[in-house]
């Protein structure tokens, strides 16, 4: 082999090694298009502050019709927080201690329901097996699937990600823009992008 293809040999290798370490890694934790159990393990549904309180609620259904991509299912939520008394609910889905800190962000797709009307913003928070929450309002919900990219240092209140048991989503009555209505998610993921904003 001579010089100038050792040289070239040696340049392409170079540039190879850093697409590759330039690519984003990401782990999915569930699509929606099957049952109710994610990517890893752990279980999901809906969740209410009281359950007796029947002017607030949140009903969790996969909708075939409404999804990010061209098949499969998305989350669909249907959510009242227009009660008198203080409300809010949302979803849950178990992350069983799984390790994520390998990773740098939450990456998910959303859309708001513009004959049923939605809010704008809503609260998420990823737990931890120590206890601590960290939590993230996400903003900008619109009537079109839009890719909501949350960095793990944007949660406030958590720093350690090696054992995480919990995601969840939260409507409340004071950040929701709108008291009722239907938001879809779909496609969430961890990822750990060099750049994320």
């Amino acid at each position: 082999m001579d010089r100038y293809a050792l040289k070239l040999l040696l340049v392409l290798t170079v540039v190879l090694v850093f697409a590759f370490s330039a690519e984003a890694v990401t782990l999915k934790l569930t699509d929606f298009d099957s049952d109710r159990i994610n990517d890893f393990g752990g279980g999901m549904g809906a969740w209410d502050k009281d359950p007796a309180d029947t002017t607030q609620g949140c009903l969790e259904t996969f909708d075939t019709e409404v999804k990010h991509g061209k098949k499969g299912a998305s989350l669909k939520l249907e959510y009242d927080v227009d009660s008198p008394n203080p409300a809010y609910n949302g979803f849950w889905t178990k992350l069983e201690g799984n390790d994520l800190s390998s990773y740098n962000a939450l990456v998910f797709w959303v859309k708001g329901d513009p004959d049923a009307g939605y809010t704008t913003r809503f609260k998420i928070e990823l737990k931890n097996e120590q206890g601590d929450i960290g939590r993230f309002i996400v903003t900008g919900v619109s009537d079109n699937w839009t890719k909501i990219v949350v960095p793990f240092k944007d949660f406030k209140g958590i720093s350690d990600f090696s054992n995480i048991s919990e995601l969840v989503i939260i409507f409340d009555d004071i950040i929701a823009t709108e008291k009722e209505g239907i938001i879809y998610i779909d496609d969430i993921a961890f990822t750990n992008r060099q750049k994320l904003r």
